[in-house]
Protein backbone atom coordinates (compact mmCIF):
# COMPACT_ATOMS: atom_id res chain seq x y z
CA UNK A 1 0.00 0.00 0.00
CA UNK A 2 1.12 3.51 -1.09
CA UNK A 3 3.52 2.16 -3.79
CA UNK A 4 3.74 5.78 -5.59
CA UNK A 5 5.15 6.78 -2.43
CA UNK A 6 8.67 7.66 -2.56
CA UNK A 7 9.93 5.37 -0.09
CA UNK A 8 7.41 2.86 -1.65
CA UNK A 9 9.15 2.85 -4.80
CA UNK A 10 12.50 2.00 -3.05
CA UNK A 11 10.89 -0.56 -1.42
CA UNK A 12 9.64 -1.82 -4.20
CA UNK A 13 12.41 -2.03 -6.76
CA UNK A 14 14.91 -3.57 -4.29
CA UNK A 15 12.01 -6.24 -3.37
CA UNK A 16 12.12 -6.84 -7.42
CA UNK A 17 15.73 -6.86 -7.69
CA UNK A 18 16.27 -9.51 -4.95
CA UNK A 19 13.54 -11.78 -6.78
CA UNK A 20 10.38 -11.37 -4.81
CA UNK A 21 6.90 -11.76 -6.28
CA UNK A 22 5.71 -7.62 -5.81
CA UNK A 23 2.04 -6.77 -5.74
CA UNK A 24 1.21 -2.84 -4.98
CA UNK A 25 -1.43 -0.28 -4.58
CA UNK A 26 -1.01 3.53 -5.06
CA UNK A 27 -3.22 6.67 -6.11
CA UNK A 28 -0.37 7.72 -9.00
CA UNK A 29 -0.64 5.36 -12.03
CA UNK A 30 1.75 7.62 -14.02
CA UNK A 31 4.46 7.04 -10.94
CA UNK A 32 3.48 3.03 -11.10
CA UNK A 33 4.35 2.64 -14.49
CA UNK A 34 8.28 1.45 -14.32
CA UNK A 35 7.14 -0.90 -11.62
CA UNK A 36 4.88 -2.70 -13.73
CA UNK A 37 7.66 -2.65 -16.15
CA UNK A 38 9.92 -3.99 -13.34
CA UNK A 39 7.22 -7.11 -13.09
CA UNK A 40 4.90 -5.81 -10.31
CA UNK A 41 1.48 -6.38 -10.13
CA UNK A 42 0.03 -2.76 -9.70
CA UNK A 43 -3.80 -1.66 -9.02
CA UNK A 44 -4.35 2.39 -8.88
CA UNK A 45 -6.59 3.33 -6.29
CA UNK A 46 -7.44 4.59 -2.93
CA UNK A 47 -6.24 2.86 0.10
CA UNK A 48 -9.09 4.27 2.25
CA UNK A 49 -11.75 2.47 -0.22
CA UNK A 50 -12.43 -0.85 1.49
CA UNK A 51 -14.09 -2.34 -1.22
CA UNK A 52 -11.19 -1.67 -3.66
CA UNK A 53 -8.50 -2.86 -1.10
CA UNK A 54 -10.48 -6.18 -0.49
CA UNK A 55 -10.65 -6.66 -4.05
CA UNK A 56 -6.81 -5.59 -4.70
CA UNK A 57 -5.73 -8.19 -1.75
CA UNK A 58 -7.82 -10.83 -3.25
CA UNK A 59 -6.42 -10.18 -6.58
CA UNK A 60 -2.65 -10.59 -5.30
CA UNK A 61 -3.79 -13.37 -2.80
CA UNK A 62 -5.12 -15.58 -6.24
CA UNK A 63 -1.71 -14.74 -8.32
CA UNK A 64 0.22 -15.71 -5.26
CA UNK A 65 -1.81 -18.99 -4.84
CA UNK A 66 -3.55 -18.00 -2.13
CA UNK A 67 -0.53 -16.76 -0.11
CA UNK A 68 0.48 -13.30 0.68
CA UNK A 69 4.05 -13.37 2.76
CA UNK A 70 4.73 -9.81 3.89
CA UNK A 71 2.80 -6.75 3.67
CA UNK A 72 4.16 -2.82 4.04
CA UNK A 73 1.51 0.25 4.54
CA UNK A 74 3.04 3.02 3.33
CA UNK A 75 -0.23 5.28 3.17
CA UNK A 76 0.17 8.88 4.64
CA UNK A 77 -0.64 12.32 4.75
CA UNK A 78 1.04 15.18 6.35
CA UNK A 79 -0.72 18.33 7.80
CA UNK A 80 0.92 20.83 10.16
CA UNK A 81 -1.48 23.42 11.91
CA UNK A 82 -3.03 24.22 15.44
CA UNK A 83 -6.10 22.82 16.16
CA UNK A 84 -7.63 26.30 15.78
CA UNK A 85 -6.79 26.51 12.36
CA UNK A 86 -7.84 23.05 11.43
CA UNK A 87 -11.66 22.18 10.68
CA UNK A 88 -12.82 18.58 12.07
CA UNK A 89 -13.20 17.69 8.88
CA UNK A 90 -9.08 18.43 7.85
CA UNK A 91 -9.06 16.46 10.98
CA UNK A 92 -10.86 13.30 10.03
CA UNK A 93 -8.81 13.07 6.75
CA UNK A 94 -5.93 12.80 8.28
CA UNK A 95 -7.13 9.96 10.43
CA UNK A 96 -8.55 8.53 7.29
CA UNK A 97 -5.54 8.68 5.67
CA UNK A 98 -2.89 7.56 7.86
CA UNK A 99 -4.99 5.23 10.54
CA UNK A 100 -8.32 3.68 8.85
CA UNK A 101 -5.95 2.40 5.82
CA UNK A 102 -3.96 0.77 7.53
CA UNK A 103 -6.62 -0.58 9.45
CA UNK A 104 -8.38 -1.88 6.43
CA UNK A 105 -4.80 -2.83 5.27
CA UNK A 106 -4.80 -5.01 8.51
CA UNK A 107 -7.80 -6.60 8.23
CA UNK A 108 -8.03 -7.55 4.36
CA UNK A 109 -4.43 -9.09 4.59
CA UNK A 110 -4.61 -11.10 7.44
CA UNK A 111 -7.86 -13.14 6.64
CA UNK A 112 -5.24 -14.37 3.92
CA UNK A 113 -2.05 -14.89 5.87
CA UNK A 114 -4.12 -16.55 8.49
CA UNK A 115 -5.16 -19.21 5.80
CA UNK A 116 -2.29 -20.12 4.71
CA UNK A 117 0.36 -20.02 8.25
CA UNK A 118 0.87 -16.10 8.95
CA UNK A 119 3.18 -13.72 7.47
CA UNK A 120 4.69 -10.15 8.24
CA UNK A 121 3.01 -7.06 8.32
CA UNK A 122 5.06 -3.16 8.73
CA UNK A 123 2.96 -0.43 9.10
CA UNK A 124 4.36 3.57 8.73
CA UNK A 125 4.50 5.60 11.97
CA UNK A 126 5.89 8.81 13.04
CA UNK A 127 8.35 10.48 15.29
CA UNK A 128 5.18 12.39 16.38
CA UNK A 129 3.13 9.61 17.25
CA UNK A 130 6.12 9.78 20.90
CA UNK A 131 7.20 13.14 21.16
CA UNK A 132 4.95 16.39 21.41
CA UNK A 133 5.56 18.33 18.46
CA UNK A 134 3.77 21.63 17.39
CA UNK A 135 0.71 21.91 15.27
CA UNK A 136 1.41 17.48 14.93
CA UNK A 137 -1.98 17.41 16.56
CA UNK A 138 -3.85 15.32 13.71
CA UNK A 139 -1.09 13.59 12.13
CA UNK A 140 0.31 12.63 15.33
CA UNK A 141 -3.42 11.62 16.88
CA UNK A 142 -3.13 9.33 13.66
CA UNK A 143 0.08 7.75 13.94
CA UNK A 144 -0.22 7.43 17.43
CA UNK A 145 -3.58 5.10 16.82
CA UNK A 146 -1.49 3.33 14.15
CA UNK A 147 1.53 2.35 16.92
CA UNK A 148 -1.32 1.51 19.43
CA UNK A 149 -3.32 -0.79 16.41
CA UNK A 150 0.52 -2.43 15.53
CA UNK A 151 0.62 -3.56 19.18
CA UNK A 152 -2.42 -4.58 19.48
CA UNK A 153 -2.56 -7.08 16.75
CA UNK A 154 0.50 -8.44 17.36
CA UNK A 155 -1.21 -9.53 20.29
CA UNK A 156 -3.95 -10.76 18.67
CA UNK A 157 -2.01 -12.85 16.11
CA UNK A 158 0.95 -13.79 17.89
CA UNK A 159 -0.04 -17.23 17.93
CA UNK A 160 -1.01 -17.59 14.79
CA UNK A 161 1.78 -17.06 12.83
CA UNK A 162 1.59 -13.27 11.63
CA UNK A 163 3.89 -10.38 12.87
CA UNK A 164 3.06 -7.25 13.13
CA UNK A 165 5.67 -4.16 13.34
CA UNK A 166 5.96 -0.47 12.67
CA UNK A 167 8.51 2.32 11.30
CA UNK A 168 8.75 5.48 12.87
CA UNK A 169 10.71 8.26 10.56
CA UNK A 170 11.55 11.50 11.78
CA UNK A 171 11.85 14.20 9.20
CA UNK A 172 12.81 12.54 5.26
CA UNK A 173 13.36 13.57 2.26
CA UNK A 174 10.66 12.92 0.07
CA UNK A 175 7.85 14.65 -1.60
CA UNK A 176 5.56 14.76 1.02
CA UNK A 177 8.53 16.73 3.65
CA UNK A 178 8.66 19.55 0.74
CA UNK A 179 6.77 21.73 2.57
CA UNK A 180 9.42 21.54 5.53
CA UNK A 181 12.75 20.58 3.48
CA UNK A 182 12.73 23.46 0.75
CA UNK A 183 13.13 26.07 2.66
CA UNK A 184 16.68 26.27 3.98
CA UNK A 185 15.45 27.88 7.37
CA UNK A 186 13.12 25.51 7.90
CA UNK A 187 14.62 22.53 7.23
CA UNK A 188 18.08 23.89 9.00
CA UNK A 189 15.40 24.74 12.00
CA UNK A 190 13.70 21.08 12.03
CA UNK A 191 17.71 19.57 11.32
CA UNK A 192 18.49 21.13 14.72
CA UNK A 193 16.17 19.24 16.71
CA UNK A 194 17.69 15.39 15.81
CA UNK A 195 20.63 14.55 17.80
CA UNK A 196 22.44 12.67 14.64
CA UNK A 197 21.93 16.59 12.76
CA UNK A 198 20.90 15.28 9.35
CA UNK A 199 17.03 14.01 8.25
CA UNK A 200 16.19 10.49 7.28
CA UNK A 201 17.63 9.34 3.50
CA UNK A 202 14.69 7.49 2.17
CA UNK A 203 16.22 4.62 1.10
CA UNK A 204 16.92 4.12 5.11
CA UNK A 205 13.29 3.47 5.83
CA UNK A 206 12.55 1.49 2.70
CA UNK A 207 15.95 -0.34 3.95
CA UNK A 208 14.38 -0.82 7.20
CA UNK A 209 10.78 -2.19 6.31
CA UNK A 210 12.34 -4.82 4.33
CA UNK A 211 14.12 -6.05 7.17
CA UNK A 212 11.07 -6.37 8.86
CA UNK A 213 9.41 -7.99 5.91
CA UNK A 214 12.24 -10.61 5.10
CA UNK A 215 15.25 -10.00 7.19
CA UNK A 216 14.17 -9.81 10.69
CA UNK A 217 14.13 -12.52 13.52
CA UNK A 218 10.84 -14.45 13.56
CA UNK A 219 10.49 -13.18 17.69
CA UNK A 220 9.93 -9.68 16.37
CA UNK A 221 6.66 -8.68 16.98
CA UNK A 222 4.99 -6.03 18.53
CA UNK A 223 7.60 -3.62 18.17
CA UNK A 224 8.15 0.36 16.58
CA UNK A 225 11.31 0.83 15.23
CA UNK A 226 12.40 4.12 15.67
CA UNK A 227 14.51 5.94 12.74
CA UNK A 228 14.40 9.61 14.04
CA UNK A 229 18.34 10.05 14.44
CA UNK A 230 17.71 9.72 18.34
CA UNK A 231 14.87 12.30 18.17
CA UNK A 232 12.68 10.24 20.20
CA UNK A 233 14.76 8.70 22.89
CA UNK A 234 17.42 11.05 23.38
CA UNK A 235 18.70 14.76 23.81
CA UNK A 236 21.69 15.66 21.74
Amino acid sequence: MGGSSDIGQILCRSLLSNGHSVSVIGRDESRMIELHELGAIVHTGDATDEDFVSMAVGSFAEIGEGNIDGVAHLVGSLSIRPPHAMSSEAFNQVIQTNLTSAFITLSKSCKYMLRNGGGRIVFTSSVAASLGLTNHEAISAAKGGVESMTRSAAATYSKRGIRVNAVAPGLTDTRMAAPITKSESSREAAVGKIPLNRINLPEEAARAIEWLLIGAPDNITGQILHLDGGMSQIRG
